[in-house]
């Protein structure tokens, strides 16, 4: 067994647990996907234990895997409070939210841009729903946020539009009678807008399933138990069919919110970032105005 443990691993370990999935570590630790899966690898070998399991599509963790992060936690909140002891200087940081739907495509944007713009700062991530992330930029515990507003109401600079799709297992044929459906647990717009579009179409349906997270959703789906209506950056969750046989949801803004005293060249940048994403996939509706929004 080892007899050292590697900070920066243990710091991955967290972020798996906190982002809920492999990918979006990744996002958050600002390294490659075969890089953090090295990281778990040499966690597992040099404790002599396998830290994760599959579940169907998904990565779980084992009851070591548990055991070891629970001691990932203690080591790291023990090492980053002696280091604020000892007043140790640190770069000043940023913190960006997103929601699970948009973090694997914007987050890579972001952390370019703002490495570009502020090399001296570091850069944190918050993984959200948008109600969450919305609080905590009122709070001031993040300097920004991406946020999901299908009702286009929120407050904030809007950025684009997102494409609403509907989305189904491989093969998967709708029952006769009440069309079962996936969505997130309230409040969620996106939840409410899929139920009054089938409810417009004259369908009977009743949430079959619900999760607090993108990839509690998509595993409903996985598994054959309904459709879902969730919104589309490019490309299509694995697995999943899209179905051209259910009224058209129309789309929702992605807005970014920030938090009150940011500073103006930390929102410009941010807010190019996200213009820019948009610029590069036509297919996206584009917000040219987005900086004056």
């Amino acid at each position: 067994m080892t007899n050292s443990l590697d900070l920066e691993h243990l710091r991955t370990l967290i972020a798996i647990a906190e982002c809920g999935g492999f990918g979006k570590a990744a996002a958050v630790r600002h390294i490659s996907q075969p890089a953090l899966s090295q990281h778990v690898r040499l966690l597992e070998r040099g404790l002599k234990r396998k830290l994760f399991e599959r579940d169907g599509r998904t990565m779980r963790f084992t009851r070591e895997g548990e055991r070891v992060l629970a001691e990932a936690r203690r080591i790291i909140e023990v090492h980053d409070a002696s280091l604020r002891r000892l007043e140790a200087e640190r770069a000043p940081t940023i913190v960006v939210g997103s929601t699970e739907h948009s973090a694997e495509q914007i987050l890579p944007e972001m952390i370019r841009a703002l490495q570009a713009a502020f090399p001296l700062c570091a850069t944190r991530f918050e993984i959200g729903r948008s109600t969450q992330l919305t609080e905590s930029v009122a709070k001031g515990t993040v300097d920004f946020a991406f946020i999901l507003d299908p009702t286009g109401r929120s407050a904030g600079h809007l950025v684009g539009s997102l494409p609403l799709v509907w989305y189904s297992a491989r093969g998967w044929a709708p029952p006769e009678g009440t069309l079962p459906l996936i969505a997130f647990e309230e409040p969620c717009g996106i939840r409410e807008r899929a139920l009054s579009v089938l409810a417009a179409d004259d369908r009977h349906v009743e949430v079959a399933a619900q999760s607090t997270t993108l990839e509690g959703v998509l595993a409903g789906v996985r598994a054959g138990l309904g459709v879902a209506l969730l919104p589309s950056a490019g490309g299509r969750p694995t697995g999943l069919s899209v179905r051209s046989d259910l009224p058209e949801a129309g789309t929702t803004q992605l807005r970014m919110v920030t938090r009150r005293g940011l500073p103006e060249e930390v929102e410009q940048a941010a807010l190019t970032a996200g213009v820019e994403f948009f610029a590069q996939r036509p297919h996206l509706q584009l917000v040219t105005a987005a900086r004056g929004a």
